[in-house]
C-alpha cells in the first residue's frame, strides 16, 4: 500500500511583496519563499500550496482577501486560462519596472562584473495588437473551464480553434478574441473555424493523430500585407481546396495564402513543403526604406515597430563609421546585418538554419546591398580561427543568440578575434549575464539598454555594448 500523499497547507492572509521570474509573484512565509502566478505586489491573499521544496514553494491564490492598489482589470476574457499575457492585471508602467529589475538582477547577481548605469527600459508604443504573427491550433478536444464542467451542461460540440492549455497537450482553449494581433487575425480564425464546422470538416485529434483541420498561422506585416498558412492533418484535396477558396473569396486582403499537409506526429512544418494557393509566397516588412521578405518559414521579430527600435539601439551601440568589417552572429534572416550594412564596409552573417540564410541573401539582393555575405552552419563549427583568418578580423561583432546564449567555444573564438566592440542582443538576460562574465577578462561593459518587445508577458530583450580593454 502506497504512502498517503501529505496534504499541503493553505496559507491565510499572505502578503505578496514582489514580482518574480517567469511572470510569477513572490511572497514570504517565515523563511520560505512562495511563488504565485497572477499575483500583484500588495495583494493580501489566501494561498494554497501546490508544491513544496526545502527552501521554496509554489502555490495559487485561493481567495483574494484584499486586492493590491496596483491591480488593474485584465482586458482579455481568457486571462488566467490560456496561459499567455500573465501580467495583464498589472499596469504597463509596473510591468516595465519589473522587467528593468529583471535585467538589473541578472547582470548584478549572475555576471558580477563592473557595470555602467543601466538605461531605463524602452517600452513598446503599442501594448495591444502588437504582434505580427500568431499561431493557432484546431482540436476536437475543447478545454472546458471548471465553471462549464460544474454547470451540468452537455457540450456535444468540442471543436476548438485557439491555444494549447499549459500542462494539457491535447486540450485547446477556444479563443473568442485575442488582443495581441490586429482584429483581422480574430476574424480569419473564427471564419475558418465556423466554415469547417458548417461543412462537417474534422478537427484534429491530438491523441489519435487524425482529422483535417490542424493549425493556422497568421502574419500581418506593418506594410499591411497578410499571410495565412493552414496546416491540414489529412491529404484531402477537395476539402482543402474548399477551405482555401472560401478564405480567398471572403478575405481579399490576404496577399499570401499557403497551405501544408502535415501527417507527422508533431506540428512543426519547417521540414515540409509549403504550397501556394494564391498571392505571393511571401510578405514584406519595411524599415528605413529597406524591404524584408518573409516566407512561411522565416523568422522575424514578432513586434515590428519595437523591432525597429531594438535594431536602432544595436546599430547605435556599434558606432559604425563606414569603414568597419562587422560580423553578425546568429544572423537569422539577416535583418540586423542588412539593417546596418549601409553604415559598414562589409557585414558577414552566420546562422545555423540554411533556409534563413537563403532569406538573408535574398533580402540583401532585394535591397541592392552588395557588401554582405552570409554563411550557414553551426556557429561553433563555422566561426573558427581559420574562418576569421580567411575573411578578416572583425572590427565589430553583433551577436543575437537564442535563449540558451553562446556556446563556450564561440565565446573563446570571439575573445581570440578581439573585435574593438561587441554588441550583444539577448532575449534572456540570465544567459547573457553568464556570457558577459566569460568575456569580462578582455571586455568591459559600457552601455546597457533593456527593450520591451512583449507587453503583458515577463519576457524582455536586453542590448549590451562591450569594448576591448586597453
Amino acid at each position: 500500500m502506497g504512502r498517503k500523499k501529505k496534504e499541503l497547507p493553505l496559507l491565510e492572509g499572505l502578503e505578496i511583496t514582489a514580482v518574480a521570474a517567469e511572470g510569477k509573484a513572490l511572497a514570504r512565509y517565515g523563511e520560505m519563499v512562495v511563488f504565485i502566478p497572477y499575483g500583484a505586489p500588495g495583494d493580501i491573499a489566501d494561498v494554497k500550496i501546490d508544491r513544496k521544496k526545502h527552501s521554496y514553494a509554489e502555490g495559487h491564490i485561493e481567495r483574494l482577501v484584499k486586492p493590491s492598489p496596483l491591480r488593474t482589470e485584465p482586458f482579455c476574457a481568457h486571462f488566467g486560462v490560456c496561459g499567455g499575457c500573465k501580467w495583464q492585471h498589472l499596469p504597463y508602467s509596473e510591468q516595465l519596472k519589473a522587467k528593468q529589475q529583471q535585467v538589473v538582477d541578472a547582470l548584478e547577481r549572475i555576471a558580477k562584473i563592473e557595470l555602467p548605469d543601466i538605461s531605463p527600459i524602452l517600452g513598446s508604443e503599442a501594448t495591444r495588437a502588437y504582434r505580427n504573427k500568431m499561431e493557432y491550433t484546431f482540436s476536437n478536444k475543447k478545454w472546458l473551464t471548471w465553471e462549464q464542467m460544474r454547470s451540468g451542461e452537455e457540450f456535444s460540440d468540442r471543436d476548438a480553434a485557439g491555444f494549447h492549455i499549459p500542462g494539457a497537450f491535447d486540450k485547446v482553449l477556444d479563443i473568442d478574441a485575442c488582443h495581441l494581433q490586429d482584429d483581422l487575425g480574430n476574424r480569419l480564425r473564427l471564419h475558418v473555424r465556423d466554415f469547417a464546422k458548417a461543412n462537417g470538416l474534422s478537427f484534429f485529434d491530438l491523441r489519435g493523430q487524425t482529422g483535417l483541420m490542424r493549425t493556422m498561422m497568421i502574419r500581418i506585416a506593418s506594410t499591411g500585407e497578410v499571410m495565412v498558412v493552414l496546416s491540414f492533418g489529412e491529404d484531402n484535396p477537395a476539402a482543402i481546396r474548399s477551405v482555401l477558396d472560401d478564405l480567398q473569396k471572403n478575405f481579399p486582403e490576404i496577399t499570401s495564402l499557403m497551405y501544408v499537409v502535415n501527417t507527422k506526429a508533431n506540428d512543426t512544418i519547417a521540414d515540409l513543403d509549403i504550397l501556394l494557393h494564391s498571392g505571393r509566397p511571401y510578405i514584406e516588412e519595411e524599415m528605413e526604406g529597406l524591404r524584408f521578405r518573409i516566407g512561411p518559414k522565416s523568422f522575424y521579430q514578432t513586434n515590428s515597430r519595437q523591432a525597429y527600435n531594438l535594431y536602432k539601439v544595436a546599430r547605435g551601440f556599434a558606432e559604425l563609421t563606414g569603414d568597419e568589417l562587422v560580423y553578425d552572429l546568429y544572423t537569422g534572416t539577416g535583418t540586423i546585418a542588412n539593417f546596418v550594412a549601409r553604415q559598414a564596409r562589409k557585414v558577414i552573417g552566420i546562422e545555423y538554419v540554411e533556409d534563413a540564410i537563403r532569406d538573408a541573401r535574398l533580402n540583401a539582393e532585394v535591397n541592392g546591398l552588395t557588401n554582405t555575405e552570409f554563411f550557414a552552419g553551426d556557429m561553433k563549427d563555422v566561426l573558427t580561427a581559420d574562418f576569421i583568418a580567411h575573411h578578416g578580423r572583425p572590427d565589430v561583432m553583433i551577436v543575437d543568440p537564442p535563449r540558451a546564449g553562446m556556446h563556450g567555444d564561440v565565446v573563446q573564438v570571439i575573445l581570440d578575434a578581439e573585435p574593438s566592440r561587441i554588441v550583444y542582443v539577448s532575449c534572456n538576460p540570465a544567459t547573457q549575464a553568464r556570457d558577459l562574465q566569460m568575456l569580462d577578462g578582455k571586455y568591459r561593459v559600457t552601455a546597457v539598454q533593456p527593450v520591451d518587445m512583449f507587453p503583458h508577458t515577463h519576457h524582455v530583450e536586453n542590448v549590451v555594448r562591450l569594448e576591448l580593454r586597453k
